[in-house]
């Protein structure tokens, strides 16, 4: 097998290694990414694109029932094969040709295949043709998989996330082990298809990586929805027929069966880095299977870099474009190193959920003097002529009037809070957006409106 030279090689194609790629080739690097399945990875073809996607379909229909108050009388199929078509061919080969094109418009070379380090500098790939590759640096950005939970190995009706998005109808009955994200996500677009969903979630409140107070009116909708919500609930065993599932569950060591066509887990990701041969080039991982990798994701081989899903910090696909970009400046020798001042965190529940910066109990365990102002959605006027009043902004304001944190719930939370990030990594202060000139009837009034509340002068309070 001919052993080909090469200065850059990516290994993964998602939203940080097609980024990396087009970035470097940008800086004048000749660019090789290496893609075992699918150009755009998880996110494009069977993440965070398809299930908004997904969600969107289920807010129409859901709208489309319940329309009475605007007048609106009709008579509403659902045709969920054309959903997923639609989903399939419109939305993600759309994106997904469209990275490709990208990625040949900048002369990176597409290589599909498995890649498997055989050196410190050599990757083998296996596919349809073979190749060697000896390369002067090489990026890891080969994202992460649906966690396996032992008792429920997936198959045709125990589903992981991406079973989950392409099932060919709506199902009558679904049960979502996993009140994370993702399992709210989907539960809430399929509960709006008209799918009769349980949400078994381990811990003690649904979303558990956000405050209750945030979480209490997607709780509340869900219930409106005829969603079963089960916290405090480990689910134990799966009987699987050809005609659906029973999932066995414990609460306080009270046994409990639930029935459904499908059952969904969504307990978690792991990092996809234990089938790349990193014992070849030296590299060890952590306790959780993470890279370690310094400012400049360096990991213990110098020639290597690694960004994503494989490396600390959160699994999230605005995160691994981020590293990307950083990444490939470094190998082009630019003198910078990754900064995570702050990461929004997003949820697309109905209403939605976005995050950013500090809570007011990080804050006050930071010992750091605080003052918070919450606005409500109730007044504002594009709130009430969307329908959509549910929810508030809150901002977590320094001694200084910097702004240290947000919390959106919310119609629009998770465009609204592009502006409050930009503010905390550019050190504003309340006074700064409230002196801001924002559109008017928009949602964005609310985040002027809860800066002037933090500065004691509010109008619409």
């Amino acid at each position: 097998m001919t052993v080909e030279k090469i200065e850059t090689l990516i290994i993964g194609s998602g939203p940080g290694g097609y980024v990396a790629a087009i970035r470097g080739a940008q800086l004048g690097q000749q660019v090789v990414i290496v893609e075992a399945q699918e150009i755009g990875g998880v996110c494009l073809n069977v993440g965070c694109i398809p299930s908004k996607a997904l969600i969107t379909a289920g807010h129409r229909y859901s709208e489309s029932l319940n329309s009475g108050f605007l007048g609106l009388k009709t008579t509403v199929e659902l045709d969920f094969s054309q959903t997923q078509q639609w989903k399939d061919q419109q939305v993600v080969k759309t994106l997904t040709s469209g990275i490709s094109a990208l990625l040949k418009k900048n002369k990176v070379r597409i290589v599909k295949g498995t890649a498997r380090f055989t050196g410190r500098q050599e990757v083998t790939v296996t596919g349809d043709q073979s190749h060697v590759f000896q390369f002067e640096q090489g990026i890891i950005a080969t994202g992460s998989r649906p966690v396996e939970i032992p008792g429920f190995p997936f198959g045709s009706r125990i589903l992981d996330s991406t079973g989950g998005l392409n099932l060919s109808q709506v199902p009558e009955r679904l049960v979502i082990i996993g009140g994370g994200v993702i399992g709210s996500e989907l539960g809430g677009a399929y509960a709006n298809l008209g799918a009769e969903v349980t949400i078994l979630e381990g811990g003690p409140q649904l979303l558990p990586s956000f405050e209750a107070d945030v979480v209490k009116p997607v709780e509340s909708a869900f219930k409106a929805k005829g969603v079963t919500i089960v916290t405090n609930a480990l689910a134990t065993k799966v009987v699987e027929t050809e005609q659906g599932v029973t999932v066995s569950y414990t609460v306080n060591s009270q046994n409990t069966t639930v029935s459904a066509d499908y059952v969904m887990v969504t307990v978690g990701r792991r990092p996809n880095t234990d089938q790349l041969g990193l014992e070849k080039v030296g590299i060890k991982l952590d306790s959780k299977g993470l890279i370690p990798v310094d400012q400049e994701y360096r990991t213990s081989n110098e020639h290597v870099f690694a960004i994503g899903d494989v490396i600390a910090g959160p699994a999230l696909a605005h995160k691994a474009s981020y590293d990307a970009k950083i990444v490939a400046e470094v190998i082009s020798g630019q003198k910078v190193q990754k900064d995570y001042r702050v990461i929004p965190a997003i949820c697309f529940t109905d209403p939605e959920i976005a995050t950013v910066g500090l809570t007011l109990s990080e804050a006050e365990a930071q010992q750091k003097q605080v003052n918070v102002a919450t606005f409500p959605l109730q007044a504002n006027g594009r709130a009430l002529s969307l329908n959509a009043t549910t929810g508030f902004v809150r901002l977590v304001v320094a001694a200084d009037q910097q702004i240290l944190g947000a919390q959106i719930v919310g119609v629009g939370a998770s465009e609204l809070i592009a502006e409050l990030t930009l503010a905390i990594e550019s050190s504003l202060t309340v006074e700064d957006i409230a002196l801001t000139i924002h559109g008017h009837p928009t949602l964005s009034e609310t985040i002027m409106d809860a800066t002037e509340l933090a500065l004691g002068l509010p109008i619409h309070m």
